[in-house]
This record gives C-alpha cells, structure tokens and sequence, in this order.
C-alpha cells in the first residue's frame, strides 16, 4: 500500500503543471528518485519523421541522444508491440541499442494514449536483471499517469501556439488592409510570421520576369543572397513550389547544392507558394538550423497567411500601379513633373550621403510653338512622344526622363559628374537632329541645359534654376546646343 500511496503521489506531482518541459523533468526525477535509475530517458514518437525523438534524458552517454527509427532497438519493439519489453541482459539481445556503456539490464515501457503509442519511457540499469515484476508492473502504472500528463502538457502547448497564429494572421490580415507600401508590408509579414511561428527564419520570394527575387526577410540565419537576390529560373528543385503550386517540405538539406540552401546554416525548409486568382506570385519560406523541423500539420495555418499574403500582395501591386498611372504623362507614356520633384530631392539626397554626384539636364524641342502652326498639333504631338521615345532608349535605367511641360523635358542622372552629363545632353541633341520624323520635312532640333549637383546647386531650386539658366543661354547662341550651368550664371530666362 505504501508503494501505491507514493506512486499516487508521484502521479499527481506530474498531472499538476501543463508545461512539457516540468512535466518531462518530473518524471525523470521520479523515475531517478522513487525508482533509483540513473539511466532513464523519455522519448516522443514523431509519426510523420517516423522517429523515436529523445526528449529529455539523464544518465545517457554524450552524443547519444540523437533520434532513433521508430522500429529500431528495444524502444522500437515496445512501439510495435504497444506493451513493456524487458530485456535481462542486454548483452545477449541483439536489438539493443548502447546508450550508456555501463547499463546492463533495460526496460521499454510505452507512453500510450487510448491504444496510441505517443513516445516510450525507457529505464535502465548498470545491474543484470534488475527490474523485478513488482517494479515493471509499478513503473507501467506511473507510465500511464505519465502518458495522461505529456498528452495534457502538447495539448495545451498546441493550443497556445494555435492562438499565437491566430493572433498572427489576424495581425496580417489587419496590416494587409492598413499598409498599402509593398516593401513595408512584406517587411511586417516576415517578422510577424516570424515570431508567432517561432522559427528561426522567414522570407518572401516574388517572381520577377520568371525569376524568384528575395524582397523581404527576418531572422538569426546568414543569408548566401543579398536582398533583391535573385534564383534563376534554372533552379529546379527550388522552383517546384511556384510551378506545382503545393507546400514544399525539404527536412534534410545535408545533400542540397549551395545554391538551393539560401541560408548558411539551413538544415531544413518549409516553402508555400503564394497564389491569388490562379496567379503564382512567390513563394513563402521558412527556414531552421535543425533538420525535421517542419510538420505537415503545420500546413493548415500556414496556407492561411500565405493566402492574405498573396492577396495583399496583390493588392499593393494594383495600389503601386495606380500610383505610377498618376506620376505618368498621358501623351508620351514617360514620367510627369510630378515625379520630376519626387526623384530629384531622393536623388539630391543619395548624392549627398554617398557623395557620387549628380546632374540633371532640362532640354527643349527648338521652335515648337511654329512646328505647331505649320503642321498641326496632331503632328506636334507625334514629335513630342518620339522625342521622349528616343530620350528613353539613349538613356540608362537609372536615369529618370520626366515631361517637365509642353515641349520641356527634364532628365536626372545619378552618379553622374558635369563633364559626363554634357556628353550625355550632347548624345541627345545629335540623335534628335539626325532622326527624320515621320510627316516632318524639316530638320527637328533640341536645346538643352546642364547643372550638377554640388558645383551648380545644392538644392533642388539651384539645379532647376542653373539647368533652365544654361537652357536659355543655348536658346541664345543660336539653338541646337548644349550648354553647362557654370557658362551662363549670369543669363536670364525669358524664352
């Protein structure tokens, strides 16, 4: 009675607390104090890895904690046979395991739940025959008050991390609404998902002309690609996610080629595609530094982010559409002044932290005004989006050329010094003058104005003002020409 009495008591030390690592460690401590094992250990039946998982041990070697096949060793038996096995002498059975160099005598008890295995209680000793009928049978009672504890403990830990993705995806689909900037939003996704999943890592891959291009990215992990690093469409086994469109699991990426692992320390990978309408944008990533660290029954949640993901996503895609449509010019199709005056203060700005310079360049199509007289607005407006076309093709992709009004144009250049601009607004004026437009049987020429930033100007109104001053001074020495700023300080605009 007394043994029983303890044993009530030692039941009920395990069944008080719902956290898996207290309740782990009092049954190990009771499974080391009421029974005197130093060697005892508890291991968690992970089905879909079928894996025996040490969870929490004492006694055991270093290094011999590791996973174990599910039908492996004495731990496996008790799995299949769904009852204690027992083993006198572990010498003379070859099914054992050494975990512990001194044990002698080992005994498998499975943790059941209703007639599911979920993990095993495994004791041993460093006597031969050491478990008596009296203790297997005691120690079978306390695994079953044992299994009733770990099932109470994962319930209520999934639980609690079902709330926290609830929280998470209702905190994302309230950002998707309220964040319109597509870079802030998937800066916000990634560290949301982040720390309700409580992985090591999280990225977001959009496809880009049939590439997946790394926008955003939160976590401890060492990326091997910088951001806006692009996976070549060549990248097969990568690519699967977006071209099957279903979850992609990767739990072992020992043997995975250095391109494929997009993290240094990446052992493991969950990949969900992000769809909307049909439509493939990306890819969801999750990465850990452990190898099986991804369950299929995590799927459920996850699908639901990545689908408010790539709906928000699209979304802020329609959102920066629209915002490019207002900063367009409707007649020529390139950028309106409106964007003129957004970029050259971002410009002026970048040139001034990293001091490389910029310039900007106002140019004019000569004598537009008799152009339209003579042959009609439809031809002058025909002129005007070939003009702006050939400006488009001569120039780089950094560059920005804007319709600054009527039959203005004003182009920013980054990274660029005066010397360089001038020969740029010289390429310009002889493409223009040597280009035959259609309808027109003349010759059609430009003007053009050149400032650099900081010699001419350091504000925006010094450049613009420098840039329209050398304008007019090229208007004055006769038209179709290029001038520099520093030439004509003194010339005043009046055209």
């Amino acid at each position: 009675m007394q043994k029983i009495a303890v044993l009530y008591d030692a039941g009920q030390a395990v069944l008080s607390t719902f956290d898996l690592d207290e309740v782990l460690s009092r049954i190990l401590g009771i499974a080391r104090d009421f029974f005197h094992l130093q060697n005892v250990a508890i291991l968690l039946l992970d089905q879909e890895a079928q894996q025996l998982c040490v969870r929490s041990q004492i006694g055991w070697d270093d290094g011999k904690d590791k996973a174990l096949g599910w039908h492996e060793g004495i731990t496996g038996a008790a799995v299949l046979k769904k009852q204690p096995v027992y083993v006198r002498d572990v010498s003379q059975d070859s099914r054992y395991i050494c975990c512990a160099q001194s044990t002698r005598s080992e005994l498998a008890i499975p943790l059941m739940v209703r007639d599911e295995v979920v993990g095993v209680l495994d004791c041993q000793s460093e006597r031969l025959d050491h478990f008596d009928h009296e203790t297997i049978d005691l120690l079978t009672m306390f695994s079953t008050q044992a299994s009733i504890a770990l099932q109470n403990a994962r319930l209520y830990s999934l639980e609690r991390q079902r709330a926290r993705q609830l929280q998470a995806i209702n905190a994302i689909a309230q950002q998707s609404t309220a964040v319109i900037d597509l870079e802030d939003l998937l800066a916000r996704v990634c560290s949301e998902i982040q720390r309700a999943f409580q992985v090591p890592h999280v990225s977001l891959w959009l496809r880009e002309d049939g590439d997946l291009v790394l926008r955003a990215q939160h976590g401890t992990l060492t990326p091997l690609l910088p951001a806006g690093g692009r996976l070549p469409r060549d990248c097969a086994t990568w690519l699967r996610a977006t071209e099957s469109g279903e979850m992609l699991i990767d739990n072992d990426l020992s043997a995975a080629p250095r391109s494929y692992k997009l993290f240094a320390e990446s052992a493991s990978q969950m990949s969900i595609p992000l769809i909307t309408f049909g439509q493939t944008l990306g890819v969801l990533a999750l990465h850990s530094s452990e190898r099986n660290a991804f369950r299929k029954n995590e799927l459920q949640p996850l699908e639901a982010v990545a689908d408010i993901c790539a709906s928000s996503i699209q979304s802020a895609h329609y959102v920066e559409r629209i915002r490019k449509l207002s900063y367009l010019d409707g007649l020529t199709g390139i950028f309106n002044r409106r964007y003129f005056e957004l970029r050259i203060q971002e410009e002026i700005e970048r040139a001034r932290r990293g001091g490389t310079g910029m310039a900007m360049i106002i140019a004019d199509i000569d004598q537009f005004k008799k152009l339209n007289d003579e042959f009609g607005h439809l031809l002058g407006d025909e002129v005007l989006r070939q003009v702006s076309s050939l400006f488009h093709q001569q120039l780089r992709k950094i560059d920005v050329v804007c319709r600054y009004g009527g039959e203005e144009f004003a182009i920013l250049l980054a990274n660029t010094n005066a010397q360089h601009a001038m020969g740029v607004g010289e390429k310009l004026r002889k493409v223009v003058e040597g280009w035959q437009f259609p309808g027109v049987p003349r010759m059609v020429t430009i003007s053009a104005g050149v400032a650099a930033f900081p010699e001419h100007g350091c504000t925006r109104d010094e450049l613009v003002n420098a840039a329209d001053k050398a304008l007019y001074a090229a208007k004055q020495a006769g038209r179709n020409l290029v001038c520099l700023a520093g030439l004509a300080r003194s010339a005043s605009p009046g055209r």
